[in-house]
């Protein structure tokens, strides 16, 4: 663990520091492209359930949470033009690498939900808060293009809650009982094989 949180804190800091002109541009685009702030903070679960803002670049117009909390495809009306781009290539997900640096997050774990969800969760799905929460993890690279597959759902929110949901966390419970360092790296190189599809 303390190889990790090293691994962490020197991998995120030098990410920052190399993309700071790519994180201007996205900040300076998403500020003139749509009223509001460059950053959307969210209030998620962290590791023994303690809450935490997690940061990511707004897509979504102002206040646009309001209408739900489930993003339904990229063609969802409240998603941002230059939006559409940043969750395309989950560049919106950069400013996580403050998350990692602070260290209420870790470049792999089992993504941070929002209370809402954690609320249904069964005793043996909380184990997953017996971690750090990460940038990413087995789930999101199966779970790459969730919102397209929301999009194709007659009753999103059921399917992710009754189908999406249990399969997200069945995988994180497995990570947690196999994790190790190699098995992060794999991670790691598996999402930017992912993401340079």
């Amino acid at each position: 663990m303390i190889l990790k949180r090293i691994f962490d804190l020197i991998f995120a800091s030098i990410l920052l520091i190399t993309l700071t002109p790519l994180l201007i541009i996205i900040a300076m685009a998403v500020k003139f492209n749509s009223k509001g702030s460059v950053f959307y903070v969210q209030r998620r679960i962290g590791k023994n359930g303690s809450d935490f803002n997690l940061f990511k670049f707004r897509t979504m117009y102002e206040f646009s949470d309001r209408a739900g909390l489930l993003t339904i495809g990229y063609a969802d009306f409240r998603i941002t033009t230059v939006g559409y781009w940043l969750r395309k290539y989950k560049l919106d997900e950069l400013p996580q690498l403050i998350n990692i640096i602070i260290g209420n997050m870790s470049f792999v774990g089992p993504r941070p939900e929002v209370s809402k969800y954690v609320a249904i969760y069964s005793v043996q799905q909380l184990r997953v808060l017996s971690v750090k929460p990460g940038l990413t993890d087995w789930a999101s690279i199966k779970y790459f293009n969730e919102n397209e597959l929301l999009a194709t759902a007659e009753d999103p929110e059921r399917l992710y809650v009754n189908t999406i949901l249990p399969s997200k966390i069945f995988q994180n419970l497995e990570y947690i009982d196999n994790r190790n360092f190699l098995m992060d790296i794999r991670i790691i190189l598996s999402t930017l094989k992912r993401l340079l599809k």
